[in-house]
């Protein structure tokens, strides 16, 4: 099997991989994460990016890299600046739907697939206390939208409408298909 590179520093990243039975190593993207795109486009070009950075650096590698912004009412929200940042975020994000994209791109060489996937999350209406004491726990400082939905922000969240694991980082299933092109059949 050929060797995989997960090009994120993202310990739920990471996590998914585990969990689906891929033996993998780590490869730091190091991109400018910067993009005047829409939410969308911004997604795979970012991902493709940290791909291409990854594969640079690991030629024959089969490379794996993702990018997840949260967008409501039409404003991006990536990962929060600090506290007041993750505050103004969780505000706007109470007690209203928003979307979720996250980018991956599978490539190996110039061989390269990028593919985004979306999710509609609505997160429960909440004071301000609760929102403070969410920021209090830290988790929401690395994270696109400023919650998790895997850790205590699960408590956030009231529905989701598509993939569970898009919000979380990786689209798991859409991956999976993706990595089949280069070989790579997780059910096998």
């Amino acid at each position: 099997m050929a060797v995989v590179v997960l090009a994120s520093a993202s310990p739920r990243r990471a996590e998914l991989l585990r969990r689906i039975g891929l033996a993998y190593e780590v490869v730091l993207p190091q991109v400018d994460e910067t993009c005047d795109l829409p939410a969308e486009e911004a997604v795979a070009a970012l991902s493709r990016r940290k791909a291409e950075d990854a594969a640079a650096r690991r030629p024959g590698a089969v490379v794996i890299a993702a990018d997840t912004l949260v967008v409501c009412g039409g404003s991006v929200l990536g990962k929060p600046n600090d506290e007041e940042d993750a505050f103004r975020m969780l505000r706007s994000l109470s007690g209203t739907a928003h979307t979720v994209f996250t980018g991956v791109t599978a490539m190996r060489g110039g061989d390269a697939i990028t593919r985004v996937d979306s999710a509609a999350v609505r997160i429960r209406s909440l004071t301000g206390a609760q929102i403070r004491a969410y920021i209090a726990t830290g988790e929401p400082m690395d994270k696109a939208g400023a919650y998790g939905i895997q850790e205590r922000g699960a408590a956030l969240v009231e529905r989701v409408e598509g993939d569970f694991y898009t919000v979380m980082g990786l689209p798991v299933c859409l991956l999976a298909q993706m990595l089949e092109r280069f070989g790579i059949d997780i059910l096998l």
